[in-house]
């Protein structure tokens, strides 16, 4: 299998075969990320990622899951992607599931009738990149994307019938916009709905325009018992319908995870107790 430069996935596809059908990301501007600064993205060549699929059979892979990368990857044009999720399941009979990182741009692009086109051909879950539910910081950080947008994406991928994981980043509205992060990010996660909410923590990646920031004393960066307050918020504004949420991210502070909303008190109450505490993961033992 051949990988150009670093290859990123989401925590629950650790164990999944990394097919990388496009190099970097198209928008490669958000102002908290290093990702893929260092490649030009492209989408590769059909006849190049056939080959490695079939590399990895010669290679005695029996995958359960495959995630398709890198940054988004969704941009494929529809039937291009459509032949990709074919050749997957024709070559791993093993699979039981396709997943790929996406932009609410790439599913508001392909809409309703190409997205179930995808589902029914084998996609079975995207990973959008909420960050935050406030507009002001949405722009502030460059994401290119409103709110609004994010809203219509979940669910125009939801009704195709693709399963929905959604990430936001704690703290990344810093001191002076926490409150209205948390909550906006909460409300907006609400109307997202999604089958799975991840949660990360902001880390300082130097090179990013944050680092610029905090370096000229522009953006301060919120402590760990301040990150777990906003994140408190944050669940106390969650109205989902059925949810898995994570804040197990090498980057959090605190590990979480619970079935919401039947375990949302039990979230809280260990928030409390890890801020009454002061029991924090080490910032050396923290990573992206």
């Amino acid at each position: 299998m051949r990988y150009e430069g670093r290859i990123f996935r989401p925590p629950s596809e650790g164990r999944s075969y990394i097919l990388q059908a496009t190099i970097g990301c198209k928008h490669n501007a958000c102002a908290f990320c290093d990702m893929y600064k260092e490649k030009h993205f492209r989408v590769r060549h059909l006849e190049d990622i056939f080959e490695d699929i079939e590399q990895a059979k010669r290679a005695g892979y029996r995958p359960r899951r495959v995630f398709i990368a890198d940054g988004d990857a969704l941009s494929i044009e529809a039937h291009a992607l459509k032949k990709i999720l074919g050749r997957i399941q024709d070559t791993f009979k093993s699979c039981e599931r396709i997943g790929i990182y996406a932009t609410a741009q790439d599913i508001i692009e392909k809409g309703q009738d190409q997205m179930k086109m995808l589902a029914q051909s084998g996609l079975g879950i995207v990973y959008i990149g909420l960050e935050s539910g406030s507009d002001a910081i949405l722009k502030k950080m460059r994401k290119g994307v409103s709110a609004e947008q994010m809203v219509q994406a979940a669910q125009i991928a939801k009704s195709a019938g693709v399963k929905v994981s959604v990430t936001a980043i704690s703290g990344l509205g810093g001191r002076a916009q926490w409150h209205e992060h948390a909550v906006a990010t909460g409300e907006v996660l609400s109307e997202m709905d999604p089958d799975y909410i991840g949660l990360l923590t902001l880390m300082l990646e130097s090179g990013t325009e944050v680092y610029k920031w905090v370096q000229a004393g522009d953006f301060e960066i919120l402590k760990p018992e301040e990150i777990l307050a906003e994140t408190k918020l944050l669940v106390e504004h969650l109205k989902v319908t059925d949810c898995v949420f994570r804040s197990n991210h090498a980057s959090n502070y605190v590990n979480l995870s619970a079935q919401l909303p039947s375990e949302k008190n039990h979230v809280l109450s260990q928030l409390d107790q890890a801020i009454q505490a002061q029991s924090f993961k080490p910032e050396g033992h923290r990573m992206l």
